[in-house]
């Protein structure tokens, strides 16, 4: 069976959206994505969302469950919390988690530990944010099920995305690099619904990372891919969050194969198109946008189909015809490179005393002591300098996920090849290659979705890996990782072409929790002053700015909420027009001595801003209880 983008009309789908918030402790907790200790979250720029779209073939009654979620990596520990919450008849098998990537946002969710370390722990509430609002989204989208149109369409999008491992992805064979002449993977897909020929819902998938936000940046973020979503949904579809439920338009902006794709177009963190990492990240995410919005695809036809199995990456014999030596090879547990810890230079650095390729010393002692006394490590590992025996330590501590989901949705024409990690766009091209070839399906509507179910850190191709930039040094399983993903793929895609089961293969074991962070705060207002008081207002142009005592975010996350409200007024009282998800505003948190602590809002008048008099409120709560604050009236001419 051929499965192409025309063909005899398909079954009815139903399909449904969902959206919920799952932003976690915008205060003293450590952001997951750079590793940096010192980036400790500090308020809130825009809010993380989850976007949840359910499709059912109504023929034969299959169905399939995408949530893209605006986190920065998807958790084992997250995808085993929410799956048993879901309706019947949706498990591993058919539903995709996935990540946007964002580096900006609270961590803490993991139960492995590497991801932790800079969090103080097992973060519960963050934790609890993120899976319930997965659940919520996902729920609001089944019950959302109606008779839906599905278009699907592609196009392609520049100045959104720059290779920032140019030396790895010259190594790849010129067939391949021609396939991409500008060292970019270009082609945007857009997913939409529709009902009585009104636009309802919309899934993106493009290929640049979500850093336009730097790790200097302390204030939680959804970055460009949240921007794009954001600005579809609020700012030109006129949502709004806090009152709609489910808005009358939910558009997510999902990955592929990014791995080796970055937003700063000026190969320096922060860098490109502007200065500013705030305006980066709204051109960036509004280019993603408006080249979405651009597509008005063909409707799709055919019925949806799943294969779903577990790979224990640490022990894969990958056969000849996927090596591509003409031999068979063993991947390894897994290990992190010295090459890891550097960091990718382009979006943020790492640790001082690392960097991409060459690491002497380190190099040195894998050469000399450790591949001689293991030649089965050195045929999987060779040339990397070997840093962090993540395999040994899972057996004392478990710090990195070894058995990873390996997922191939079919929705009508469009394949999603699901991958716990980060897929450089020619490693992402042989994986799809295999599927389609295999499906008889065209290369464009077969999509690596990375980031999806879990997190093995990076797939790179052998040649890429050879190279040990940070993108090789951070394929744990080593050169045979992909090419036993390919194998892996091969399967998926012959058993969902003949209508035949797979081998399921064996889940992570469940991880013990251990090591939770406390939460202890100990509020108290400012001597003289009482909670909510303003401590200081200025308005500078169009730019107002008011400080009040504050208590600890995290005694509530105000989740589907907000810490803050601009309020506008009109002849029947004050009407709120901007939250803490707005892009105009931000709300910055710090503590000011013991046990107090300085709450500012800000909010800049978009352009669009009616003349009138407004004013800003702060909401905070302490162990008594919420209460809110509330600037001066001023006045936006």
């Amino acid at each position: 069976m051929t499965y192409g983008t025309t063909g005899p009309a398909a079954p009815a789908f139903l399909a449904g959206r969902g959206i919920a918030d799952i932003t976690g402790e915008a205060a003293e907790c450590g952001m997951l994505g750079y590793g940096k200790a010192a980036q400790q979250s500090a308020g809130i720029h825009t809010r993380q969302r989850a976007r949840a779209f359910a499709f059912v073939d109504r023929a034969a009654g299959h169905r399939v469950l995408l949530v893209v979620c605006e986190l920065p990596l998807m958790a084992d520990s997250v995808v085993r919390e929410v799956l048993p919450r879901l309706p019947e008849g949706y498990d591993a098998s058919n539903v995709m988690l996935t990540a946007t990537h964002t580096h900006c946002g609270p961590g803490g969710y993991f139960h492995h530990e590497l991801y932790n370390s800079n969090t103080g722990g097992f973060r519960e509430r963050t934790f609890a944010a993120i899976t319930d609002g997965i659940t919520e989204a996902a729920h609001a989208a089944i019950a959302d099920l109606a008779p839906t149109v599905l278009r699907l369409a592609h196009g392609e999008l520049t100045g959104a995305s720059v290779n920032r491992s140019h030396r790895a992805f010259a190594r790849n064979p010129a067939a391949d690099r021609a396939y991409f002449p500008a060292a970019v993977d270009p082609q945007t897909t857009l997913l939409t619904l529709e009902r009585d020929g009104q636009l309802v819902g919309a899934v993106n998938w493009f290929a640049t990372h979500n850093t336009s936000m730097t790790n200097r940046n302390r204030l939680i973020s959804a970055d460009n891919k949240g921007y794009a979503a954001y600005h579809w949904e609020r700012l030109v579809a006129g949502a709004d969050y806090l009152a709609d439920g489910t808005p009358e338009l939910v558009t997510a902006f999902a990955q592929t194969n990014a791995g080796d794709m970055s937003p700063n177009l000026g190969l320096s963190p922060g860098s490109g198109p502007t200065g500013d990492q705030f305006e980066n990240t709204r051109v960036i995410g509004t280019r993603q946008y408006e080249a979405a919005a651009a597509l008005h695809g063909t409707e799709m036809s055919g019925g949806i189909d799943t294969r779903t199995t577990y790979v224990h990456l640490s022990a894969v014999e990958v056969r000849p015809e996927y090596t591509g030596d003409g031999r068979t090879h063993r991947t390894s547990s897994p290990v992190g490179g010295a090459a890891a810890f550097a960091g990718a230079w382009v979006d943020g650095p790492g640790f001082k005393g690392f960097r991409p390729g060459a690491n002497p010393l380190w190099d040195a002692l894998s050469r000399r002591l450790l591949y001689p006394l293991a030649p089965g490590l050195r045929d999987a590992q060779h040339p990397k300098a070997l840093a962090l025996p993540a395999g040994p330590v899972n057996r004392v501590r478990p710090m990195v996920q070894e058995r990873a989901p390996v997922q191939l949705l079919r929705i009508g024409p469009l394949f999603l090849i699901g991958i716990p990690g980060e897929v450089t766009i020619v490693a992402g091209l042989r994986l799809r290659r295999t599927a389609a070839a295999i499906l008889g399906a065209p290369l464009e509507n077969v999509l690596v979705a990375g980031y999806s179910n879990g997190y093995i850190h990076y797939v790179t191709t052998p040649e890429e890996y050879d190279a040990q930039e940070y993108e090789g040094g951070s394929t744990l399983f080593g050169r045979w990782e992909l090419p036993a993903l390919c194998q892996t793929m091969a399967a998926l895609a012959t058993a969902l072409r003949d209508g035949v089961p797979v081998d399921r293969g064996v889940p992570e074991p469940p991880v013990p929790v251990r090591r939770r962070h406390r939460h202890q705060t100990s509020d108290a207002p400012h001597p003289g002053r009482a909670f909510g008081d303003v401590l200081s207002f200025a308005l500078i142009g169009r730019r107002a700015t008011a400080s009040f005592v504050a208590a600890h975010p995290g005694n509530d996350l105000r989740r589907n909420g907000t810490y803050l409200s601009v309020e506008h007024r009109k002849a029947d009282g004050w009407k709120r027009i901007a939250d803490d998800g707005d892009w105009s505003t931000t709300f910055r948190w710090s503590r000011s001595g013991g046990s107090t602590s300085i709450a500012t809002v800000t909010w800049t008048a978009p352009p669009a801003t009616p003349p009138g008099r407004y004013r800003l409120a702060y909401h905070g709560d302490t162990a008594k209880g919420p209460f809110t604050g509330v600037s001066e009236p001023f006045a936006i001419d």
